[in-house]
């Protein structure tokens, strides 16, 4: 495994050139002194990378808006929380079932072509959510129908932008690219509901759309400046079938360091997320600051903490033992989520938080780096729209978990008892299978 994964490094590091990218040579100077710590940002030095990058900053703020002015919306119609909720899985369904797919076309497709085509889908939808929000159509189902369209979208954008990357930069670089990207995407899931919120009273819930549109425009184009990034090995026929979905997962199980790492993520969100337990806990254990005020602070720190976590990565971005990375910031995760269990002060609550935040951003970056350099370029969309899968279902799974073992045993009891039992499991997954522990570029 360990010479499977060192071939496609060297793959993916050449391909970069092939691109015609300026990639900086794997030598570069050490940073010395702050520099050290500070985010690693390198990978912008390459300008198609940088392109890519960009693109990302707008989206992430971006789709934020969408994400606010959806549920508000259906709400106001409907004055029901559960259409909220149904409006939710109506956008996973298709979010997940296009990830698949879209994973296979990304291998088989030119992937610049496949985010040009997607990305403007998903501009093209924003602006049907905007005509039909001026024009007071107030329909639900249409609502319904027009997210379930953009996540079909979005399912097969993710795997081709994500896969991309390791085309674009060299691959003694991709935990700093990785860094960068989820830095900015954790800053759009702390900006953009800020942002939305204060827009609404002063433009409106249409113009809410709009203003999305209008910045996936700007996406649009960074993309078609991206160099082309059709497959490597032209020569061979490729298809985007069931059977190559089915490729990919059997690619999976042969190679252990990529089962593993899509366990640890599982086992992370689906036993650590307490999210669905944060109303319950900002109106009982943290009431005396005000609910409200409460749940805002405590959705706020996991976020909050993976952009410090970011900011900061030139700590970790340079580390060759990718596989204990990711077991630690598990372990680490575990024990974070266990002590905001355990916390009945707000602020340490917070704490807790956003040191969970922190461990979040390094299993991230790492775990994301382990897919594109173990994988080779043929199957990385497909092992990116698994990601995409998992990254999204992970967390609704645990909202479920959460939710029923806080109404049995209290939600503080039930937060420590899932963070304790992440420490367990992740301890025990790399006891037992030292593919993660030895995997390192």
């Amino acid at each position: 495994m360990y010479r499977a994964a060192r071939t496609s490094v060297n793959t993916s590091a050449s391909s970069s050139s092939e691109t015609g990218t300026d990639a900086p040579a794997a030598g570069a100077p050490t940073r010395r002194g702050w520099r050290r710590w500070a985010m690693d940002t390198r990978p912008l030095r390459i300008p198609a990378y940088r392109r890519l990058w960009s693109s990302t900053i707008v989206t992430a703020v971006g789709s934020q808006l969408t994400a606010v002015a959806v549920p508000k919306q259906i709400y106001d119609i409907t004055h029901s929380s559960a259409w909220v909720g149904y409006a939710s899985l109506a956008g996973l369904v298709p979010m997940v079932a296009f990830a698949l797919w879209g994973g296979a076309v990304a291998d088989t497709v030119d992937r610049r072509k496949l985010l040009l085509v997607t990305n403007t889908g998903i501009a093209v939808t924003s602006l049907l959510f905007w005509a039909q929000a001026v024009t007071g159509l107030d329909s639900v189902a249409v609502l319904m129908v027009l997210l379930a369209l953009q996540q079909a979208f979005f399912g097969l954008n993710s795997p081709a932008r994500t896969a991309s990357i390791a085309r674009l930069v060299p691959a003694e670089q991709l935990p700093a690219a990785n860094a960068l990207g989820s830095t900015v995407m954790q800053t759009g899931l702390v900006a953009g509901p800020l942002l939305a919120g204060a827009l609404i009273p002063v433009i409106g819930l249409p113009e809410l759309y709009l203003v999305d549109a209008l910045a996936l425009c700007v996406t649009v184009w960074a993309v078609y400046r991206l160099p082309a990034l059709a497959p490597l090995g032209q020569g061979v026929a490729r298809r985007a079938g069931v059977r190559e979905i089915a490729a990919g997962f059997r690619y999976i199980s042969r190679h252990k360091v990529l089962l593993l790492s899509f366990l640890a993520d599982i086992i992370a969100m689906v036993f650590g997320m307490p999210r669905a337990l944060f109303p319950q806990l900002a109106a009982e254990t943290y009431g005396s600051w005000g609910a409200g005020f409460a749940l805002g602070v405590l959705f706020a720190g996991i976020p909050v903490g993976a952009v410090l976590g970011g900011l900061f990565s030139g700590v970790f971005s340079r580390a060759r033992r990718h596989g204990w990375m990711v077991i630690g910031a598990v372990v680490a995760w575990g024990v974070a989520i266990a002590g905001f269990g355990l916390s009945g002060n707000l602020w340490v609550a917070v704490a807790f938080l956003a040191g969970a935040g922190v461990a979040d951003m390094v299993s991230m970056v790492f775990r994301g780096a382990i897919l594109l350099s173990a994988a080779t370029d043929e199957m990385r969309g497909r092992m990116q729209g698994v990601f995409t899968v998992v990254v999204a279902g992970g967390p609704r799974l645990a909202d479920v978990l959460h939710g029923t073992a806080g109404a049995a045993f209290g939600p503080r009891a039930a937060v420590a008892g899932g963070g304790a039992l992440v420490v367990v499991l992740m301890l025990v997954l790399a006891g037992a299978v030292p593919a993660l522990r030895r995997y390192r570029i």
